[in-house]
């Protein structure tokens, strides 16, 4: 089985080395990389991610955080050879509509450059260490800010609900317990829009992935053998 990954807001992939080892061998694992200096909306994003598709054999999709509407996009022109989808700590429209007419002041926030305490703050939340503070700061450090610029707004205005409906696929939303970024109103969307939807809460921050590795990989293998027996 192939697990296409698509990645959190940085979008460097350089953040899954601990999820994947506790995975094991029993999946290859494809990274979807998105450039660090252009910017660059769902739309050209979402024709990179594509080329990760594998040509042949079965996949599941597994969009974190940003990438949630991207792995939909995916998802609803896949062929049968796509057994599941799986989204993580992520949405299907924009999280925070209180900020929707907000995009003429993203150019000016300072996302490239934003205290490291506030990132740990809301992607680590109790569940920062050393090894993951450095390793976030590693990959924001290599993303342009136009880059993120981009990133923002595009979350700011994406709505992919009626895609993600009409998806006859299994779903696995995992929903950390201390998300401080993403809502609890986000996965109960999910649950409200597609009935083949569930819903798998895990104690963790919003980098749920990152955080606990081992049990986020029990789930998704958990998930892997029901769909696989369809």
């Amino acid at each position: 089985m192939t697990l296409v990954l698509l990645p959190g807001m940085d979008g460097t992939g350089t953040l899954y080395e601990s999820f994947i080892a506790a995975l094991g061998p029993g999946y290859c694992v494809k990274i979807v990389r998105y450039p660090t200096t252009e910017a660059l909306g769902y739309s050209e994003l979402e024709a990179i991610a594509r080329t990760a598709i594998p040509s042949e054999g079965s996949f599941i999709i597994l969009g974190e955080s940003f990438s949630g509407p991207i792995a939909v996009s995916l998802a609803a022109t896949c062929s049968s050879r796509l057994k599941g989808l799986i989204l993580c700590c992520t949405f299907v429209k924009n999280p925070r509509p209180i900020f929707s007419g907000f995009e003429s002041f993203v150019d000016k926030l300072p996302v490239a450059i934003m205290p490291k305490t506030m990132l740990n703050f809301f992607l680590l939340g109790s569940f920062a260490n050393d090894a993951l503070r450095s390793a976030l700061s590693r990959a924001v450090s290599q993303v342009s800010q136009s880059a993120f610029h981009a990133r923002l707004k595009a979350v700011l205005s994406v709505n992919v609900s009626e895609k993600f409906t009409a998806l006859t696929i299994p779903v696995l939303y995992l929903r950390a317990s201390e998300d401080r970024v993403v809502p609890r109103a986000s996965s109960e969307l999910i649950l409200l829009l597609n009935s083949r939807s569930k819903v798998v809460q895990i104690e963790s921050p919003h980098f749920l992935l990152q955080s606990t590795p081992i049990k986020a990989a029990q789930v998704v293998a958990a998930f892997t053998q029901e769909v696989q027996a369809l």
